[in-house]
């Protein structure tokens, strides 16, 4: 995620990133200029329409404007409400982390090292497991595991080895007397809801939007840009082509960054900063159960 001042909007004006949808249509804002402006050249001097035959295009983009504007609107809102929705599923996994370690220090005795090691290693661990699990899959080599945890490196889902680890730790400890049937529960609720944020997530990323929609959309943008031209060649002349690739990068710019940010958990700069978060998760808990 691109960490920005928002309260110094106009540098941000002038400023590009990688990202930056002008950087990515810039090929194909240049395509538009040339078929416009050849557009422009052959009506304005080798046809010679009725200007009436325009004005009925115009209308036709007076009368479509609106649906079309709720249409990117509906758009632009979906892929914000994923982007958001899996913004507080992380801001859980943060808070659940810090209830589930200052319970196991609480609960679990300072003598048991061996216990408090392995919530210290594991509650970071299933998170950031979750992180790749969200992304490409799980790389082992950035989780902490030590020889006895062979077993949750079988697992195909790699947060579910962890959960499920912790879940058997947490049952050990109660049949040991070590932890009473009342705390328990109460951890049980804290383990559930990593699992819980989890599947949340899951749902985000395996739901896009609709197939049908997605096309329908892109369709009516391209249809729309390109009758864009004969609603005012004959007022504007050859400044219908400056004005045509303004209307084409508003609108397919759009479309581009609700495609970016209706999946959250990946690398992209706009992105949720899941990388950051488990960091923090992983400090918190490592500060709480050292002591």
């Amino acid at each position: 995620m691109i960490p920005y001042n928002n309260k110094s909007w106009f540098r941000h004006i002038l400023s590009f990133h990688k990202t930056d949808t002008l950087r990515r249509l810039w090929n194909e804002l240049l395509i538009v200029a040339i078929l416009v402006a050849a557009f422009v050249y052959v009506e304005l001097n080798y046809l010679d329409h009725d200007k009436a035959a325009y004005e009925s295009v115009s209308k036709f983009q007076t009368l479509t404007t609106l649906a079309f504007s709720l249409l990117l609107v509906f758009r632009m809102n979906s892929a914000y409400d994923r982007w958001w929705e899996g913004r507080k599923f992380w801001g859980s996994f943060v808070n659940n982390s810090r209830n589930l370690a200052v319970k196991i220090n609480a609960y679990v005795d300072k003598s048991d090292t061996e216990t408090r090691a392995f919530f210290r290693r594991m509650i970071p661990n299933f998170v950031i497991a979750s992180k790749e699990y969200l992304r490409s899959g799980t790389k082992i080599e950035e989780l902490e595991l030590l020889q006895q945890d062979e077993a949750i490196k079988l697992f195909v889902n790699i947060p579910n080895g962890i959960i499920n680890a912790m879940y058997e730790k947490v049952s050990e400890l109660n049949k040991a007397g070590k932890l009473s049937d009342e705390k328990l529960i109460i951890l049980d609720k804290d383990l559930k809801t990593f699992l819980d944020n989890l599947g949340g997530c899951e749902r985000i990323k395996k739901t896009p939007i609709p197939f049908s929609y997605s096309i329908f959309l892109k369709k009516f943008i391209v249809i729309f840009v390109s009758a864009a031209p004969f609603s005012f060649v004959h007022i504007l002349h050859y400044w219908t082509i400056p004005v045509s690739m303004v209307i084409f990068y508003f609108f397919v710019s759009l479309e581009l960054i609700s495609e970016e940010i209706e999946d959250p958990f990946g690398t992209d700069p706009n992105d949720l900063p899941t990388d950051e978060i488990c960091v923090t998760i992983k400090q918190n808990v490592h500060e709480i159960l050292n002591n």
